[in-house]
């Protein structure tokens, strides 16, 4: 008789944002007059650039002929594009990779969620709390987390990160042997200065803690104080994996390709003590067993972002998305509400005001001008009485949701 996994059975029954979708679309059901404005799920509006499209359609090409055809590519992604990584992402901060320690992947959501399979699944972990839905799923999944008492996991570490504490999350004062961080956060919109990620690094050294250290975000960095990598910190590459993505920086939420960085200085110790495990070797055997890596044509994409006409592309890009959190920033500030992030980040976390529950605000702001947010309490029990709101909007939504949501400020 095969028995099922039951530790899937701990998990609510939908994500996140599957159940905003379901109330959204039976909010559309029932007024089907209203147009709906989303700026709850980060998905992005603009079209891939111009250099993006080139390259897919010569690689498309490429796949038409038979001297060009690509078939099974290495599950760790070519070198052409392991490669403009180091060159471009890592060496300008002076950070040495090795293209080796680079793993191509169909977008972070995947290497984030998997990670864990190279560790032990009784090791304690700690997440910051509000957090991506993903890192704690994940590990519930394989029985990590325990199990779910008053809205926490008992085996989880939580760090809170509120406005009381400006959103920094406190080293903990015990061991743990996981830990992630994503800065610039989501969904905060928060980023981490570099003197407190230094804090973050040395208490993995001092621990012999990992950290999985998100960096989807990095590219909208503004201040030029805020570190892009942790690599930028001396000693991360004993004690870090960073995972990055081109879904918001380029665009390719459709297309899927990101990756993921393991040193090779990264070790974890057997349960007897006796040896020292490369986390790079395991991960590429893992990724060779479950992996058959990304499309040639998605990975020929990713490249072009990294010439001069990608580069220029792209930042044009992210500055209009960043130009709408700006717009979004001032106008929620003007309308008396206390907002954070859309600084270096294409989030805004925005208090609810009178103390208003976060999926109350939620349906109160759908049902009364059709903008679709997400709860905050969606993403861990620090973000309740906050919502979510991105900038990855069409300017004109974006404009038109700020006035809407003004109007009915107006009026309570």
């Amino acid at each position: 008789m095969a028995l099922v996994n039951e530790h899937f059975l701990k998990l609510s029954d939908n994500y996140l944002f599957a159940d905003i979708a379901k109330k959204v679309n039976a909010f559309k059901v029932s007024h089907p007059q209203v147009r709906v404005i989303s700026l709850g799920i980060g998905d992005v509006t603009q079209p891939l650039c111009p250099a993006v499209i080139e390259a897919m359609h010569k690689a498309v090409d490429e796949m038409a002929t038979k001297a060009s055809f690509h078939g099974y590519g290495p599950e760790c992604g070519y070198d052409f594009l392991r490669e403009a990584i180091v060159k471009n992402d890592f060496a300008p901060r002076g950070v040495k990779i090795d293209p080796t320690e680079v793993f191509v992947n169909d977008g972070a959501k995947s290497d984030t969620g998997n990670i864990g399979e190279i560790v032990r699944w009784d090791n304690s972990i700690g997440v910051t709390d509000p957090i991506y839905p993903v890192y704690i799923d994940s590990n519930v999944m394989c029985g990590r987390a325990g199990v779910l008492e008053n809205g926490r996991w008992s085996n989880v570490n939580y760090l809170p990160c509120t406005a009381e504490n400006n959103f920094v999350p406190q080293i903990p004062d015990h061991r743990v042997d996981m830990i992630y961080l994503c800065y610039p956060n989501n969904p905060t919109g928060t980023v981490l200065p570099k003197e407190e990620l230094k804090k973050w690094v040395r208490y993995a050294l001092d621990n012999d803690t990992i950290i999985f250290y998100d960096a989807a975000y990095e590219a909208y960095i503004r201040d030029a104080d805020i570190p892009h990598s942790i690599y930028e910190i001396k000693g991360a590459r004993k004690c870090a994996i960073e995972f990055h993505s081109y879904s918001k920086t380029a665009g390719f939420t459709g297309v899927r390709c990101g990756y993921t960085v393991i040193p090779k200085e990264l070790t974890a110790v057997t349960l007897d003590g006796t040896r020292r495990v490369e986390l790079n070797h395991l991960w590429d055997r893992r990724q060779s067993t479950k992996f058959n890596g990304t499309s040639y044509i998605s990975q020929r994409a990713a490249a072009a972002i990294y010439t001069p006409e990608g580069k220029r592309q792209i930042r044009a890009t992210i500055d209009y998305y960043m130009d709408n959190a700006l717009l979004m920033h001032k106008a929620l500030t003007d309308m008396g509400f206390e907002v954070f992030g859309g600084r270096n980040a294409p989030y805004l976390w925005v208090k609810t005001p009178d103390g208003i529950g976060s999926w109350k605000f939620f349906e109160q702001m759908l049902y009364a001008v059709g903008v679709v947010c997400t709860p905050g309490v969606g993403f861990g029990p620090s973000g309740e009485g906050y919502i979510r709101l991105t900038a990855f909007g069409n300017r004109e939504d974006c404009e038109e949701a700020m006035s809407r949501i003004r109007e009915w400020m107006a009026k309570k």
